[in-house]
């Protein structure tokens, strides 16, 4: 590729990952229109990879793709609006040009996301809706990506985020932080969005993908922001405090070669103790409000794994306990299978398998990586080689992570057996 071309696909690349659902939030704002501000600016960012090549990438990159995905919005509305309520459609348009662009060519683009993530959480979207919509605009992410977080087909996916778009155009939903009264109602879509968010930046340990680069800390920054403007959701503060916990440990996830290290295995003097540490107020202060909630109950989990840095172990009876409230309030079948993980640590390896069993029927975790380590490993203390290596074999599958797929090869063949049985 010549150089002024892997320049100007570096520059896009950069622009998209560090501004992409600000500039959806910013166009449609006004519009109402996301699939058309997508749409927008997909053919300014094919626009750019032409443009930049040749002319050079601009100075500021953004203000670039914003003005020529506006002329773009602004092509697709005079080809489709030939009636009345043109007017209106094209007095939106209009304003995008007003001091808000100008500043965007000074170098600060106004961050609409927290406006864009209440909208999309709007009663009038259908609830499975809400949290795809929200990944997809303010943080590009792809309807087959969502479905498989989702446990959802990616057809179904992406019937439900066309009808979301079109709910918001067609029923005029604003883009603007509700009143208090009515934020609590769009909290939870919210949350859900934020935190599969940090899942997907969380499953990049060493931030190879670009795709999911600096996710991780996006998700944080939005969990910041929603904390801090309803500091009295208890929730807010547990989803928090939750990741907080889980990015503590971030740095211990792979040794010095870039290899996986689990949990139970992690140096905890290489956890950030400040995080934790401002995790754990964050959870006490969700606790003295009396509302327990699926966040609070995960985040408190995270917790009882991080006694080991005072202690030198989990605080697996409390995990157990934990899990098993957390199954009881959301039915999640991956709460159960952690509870049964958690059940091994405190009555054995058999009991663990017998809480897997009862789950072995549930479609959900069939190709669910975690359900198939964690039988093979709970098979293989059991004493059941043969068994534990076809469920090792399963896991290894599924696995998307080279590292954590070169650590369940290592464990399996520390079996010691060569084949499956038939």
């Amino acid at each position: 590729m010549p150089q002024g071309s892997l320049e100007a696909s570096r520059a896009a690349e950069d622009a998209a990952r560090r501004s992409y659902g600000k500039l959806v939030a910013f166009l449609a704002a006004r519009t109402r229109d996301v699939a058309g501000a997508e749409d927008a600016l997909s053919e300014a960012f094919a626009a750019a990879l032409a443009d930049w090549p040749a002319r050079g990438v601009p100075g500021n990159p953004e203000a670039w793709l914003l003005t020529v995905a506006r002329r773009r919005m602004v092509d697709a509305a005079r080809l489709r609006r030939h009636d009345e309520a043109a007017a209106g459609y094209f007095g939106w348009l209009a304003e995008l040009a007003e001091p808000e662009t100008a500043n965007v060519a000074e170098g600060s683009l106004p961050d609409r996301r927290l406006e864009l993530l209440f909208a999309c959480a709007h009663p009038g979207i259908e609830p499975a809706a809400r949290a795809p919509l929200m990944l997809q605009t303010v943080l590009g992410f792809d309807a087959a990506t969502m479905a498989s977080a989702f446990l959802v087909a990616p057809a179904t996916m992406g019937q439900r985020l066309v009808r979301a778009k079109a709910k918001i155009r067609q029923a005029g939903i604003g883009f603007q932080v509700p009143e208090r009264a009515h934020l609590p109602e769009r909290l939870d879509a919210v949350l859900e969005a934020i935190y599969a968010a940090y899942a997907e930046g969380w499953s990049d340990a060493e931030g190879a993908d670009p795709r999911r680069r600096n996710l991780a800390g996006e998700a944080i920054w939005l969990g910041r922001l929603v904390a801090a403007l309803l500091p009295e959701q208890p929730e807010a503060l547990g989803l928090l405090a939750l990741m907080l916990h889980a990015h503590a440990r971030r740095a211990a996830r792979r040794d010095a070669q870039g290899e996986y290290v689990p949990l139970a295995l992690q140096d905890s003097a290489r956890w950030d103790g400040a995080m934790i540490d401002e995790a754990e107020e964050l959870l006490r202060r969700a606790s003295r409000l009396e509302a327990p909630g699926r966040y609070q109950l995960e985040a408190a989990v995270q917790s009882a794994h991080c006694a080991r840095r005072r202690t030198g172990g989990a605080h697996w009876a409390a995990i157990v306990q934990l899990y098993e409230a957390l199954h009881a309030l959301t039915g999640s079948p991956v709460a159960a299978l952690n509870r049964a993980v958690a059940l091994a640590e405190t009555q054995g390896a058999d009991a663990g398998l017998r809480a897997l069993d009862a789950l072995a029927g549930d479609a959900r975790l069939a190709d669910y990586q975690p359900y198939w380590a964690a039988r093979a490993e709970l098979l293989a203390r059991s004493g059941a080689p043969a068994p534990a290596l076809a469920a090792y074999q399963r896991a290894i599958g599924l696995e998307r992570d080279p590292a954590v797929r070169r650590f369940l090869q290592r464990r399996a063949a520390a079996l010691g057996v060569s084949s499956v049985s038939p």
